[in-house]
């Protein structure tokens, strides 16, 4: 499996958010990090490769190694000679640092960066967290070029820059506007693994988006030190994760900015304590804990009471809200556990770990029914269903057609002879 080719055909699920401003891109990058390890847990997916069940849900060690070029000197396995740095980690892998003012204290691992670009950027008045960031990202060497791309003006293009930014796979990547483009700043949310129907894809994306509007509305504030976001990650990729692991996250998660809506909504479900972040189950983290902590799904469900959401719209949010929730109790399985469970009770499984071919064909044969929807799979989701229409209405086509006709100006109503 160490190929760049096998890593790179695994598939995944990630979401682009454009941010306001820089300050915003940042804040989002860090709050949204530490939610990762939580996200890749409930979406685990991948507990076959190359024709063994493995002990592991999920693809992303498998794809760190697989695309992971440090030679043995960046590994720490030789002394430093032709080489500038000693790596810690691969290229695909969680990020190594917060780039808010909030989340600099949290850095609390070893930043390897170029310091000679590092000081170049702070020279141009680029503050430290952002300066290390992008120097860090400069300490591997590229390892695609296409030759058109080669002769570029770097005053007008951003192809080179691109070219070492898109090739450091992190769990979040920030993403400075293009040159000469209306695209401002964003940032990439990208643990999740493929799911097998639109369905689940559709759940996971809301429900990610929808903590983003979360942490912006309610001023929340989900850090904790990188170290344990790092021990998250491998402890989301471990068998049935979602329902056994126990992963570190943030109690207090007010801020002196919090609006009274959101710090009555935390306050009813957590009573102080000492412990900054502690141990909890993916269950305790999404659906909430006693006296504890609110649950991501219920400050969603909070956020939503606030705005103005159409009850079609609403209706389809909550049915991807009760997945996320369901997938988290344990009350529905991931698609990580529902695939190693079709393996194992296969009758030509003989419990070597080896799947072969005509068990893999049943597999892709059972998902493909499960796709099309000739077939339900209960284990792990609703049988989806929604108030939308997926017919315009005709009201809404007559007042499009109308605002076409006048350029933007008001429309007669045909039946409103006042107007």
């Amino acid at each position: 499996m160490d190929a760049m080719g096998f890593g790179m055909g695994c598939s995944c699920l990630q979401v682009t958010f454009q941010a306001c401003n820089i300050k915003e891109a940042r804040l989002l990058y860090d709050q949204l990090a530490t939610l990762c390890p939580i996200a890749l847990a409930l979406s685990a997916a991948s507990p076959v490769h190359r024709g063994y069940l493995t002990d592991s849900d999920c693809r992303w060690n498998i794809i760190a190694a697989s695309v992971d070029d440090r030679t043995a000197e960046e590994l720490g396995q030789e002394p430093l000679k032709d080489c500038k740095f000693r790596i810690n980690k691969s290229r695909y892998d969680s990020i190594d640092s917060y780039l808010s003012p909030m989340g600099e204290k949290y850095n609390d691992i070893e930043m390897i960066y170029d310091q000679e670009l590092y000081g170049q950027l702070r020279e141009a008045g680029i503050d430290h967290l952002l300066a290390q960031h992008i120097a860090h990202l400069f300490i591997r060497d590229p390892i695609s070029l296409f030759s058109e791309k080669i002769h570029q003006d770097d005053e007008h293009d951003s192809d080179h820059f691109e070219n070492i930014q898109s090739t450091n796979w992190q769990t979040m990547r920030f993403k400075p506007p293009p040159p000469n483009s209306k695209i401002g700043w964003r940032v990439e949310f990208r643990p999740c693994e493929i799911q097998m129907t639109d369905f689940e894809n559709a759940a996971f994306v809301v429900f990610v988006v929808l903590l983003t509007r979360v942490i912006l509305s309610f001023h929340l504030n989900f850090l904790i030190p990188i170290s344990k976001v790092d021990e998250n990650m491998q402890t989301a990729q471990k068998r049935d994760a979602a329902r056994k692991g126990l992963f570190w996250f943030r109690k207090d998660i007010m801020t002196y900015s919090s609006p009274p809506a959101a710090a009555a909504c935390i306050s009813e479900c957590s009573k102080g304590s000492e412990d900054e972040y502690t141990l909890m189950t993916v269950n305790e983290i999404v659906n909430g804990k006693e006296n504890e902590f609110p649950g991501l799904v219920p400050l969603i469900h909070n956020f939503l009471s606030s705005v103005d959401v159409d009850a079609d719209t609403h209706c389809t949010i909550q049915q991807y809200l009760k997945l996320i929730q369901k997938r988290a109790s344990g009350e529905l399985k991931t698609t990580a556990t529902w695939i190693r469970d079709f393996v194992r009770s296969h009758p030509d499984y003989k419990h070597d770990s080896i799947v072969t071919e005509k068990i893999n064909f049943d597999l892709l044969h059972k998902v493909d029914r499960i796709i099309n929807e000739d077939e339900e799979c209960p284990d792990i989701f609703d049988k989806p269903g929604t108030k939308t229409k997926e017919v315009i209405p005709q009201a809404v086509i007559k007042a499009e057609e109308c605002f076409k006709e006048s350029n933007g100006e008001i429309c007669n109503n045909d039946n409103d002879e006042s107007s």
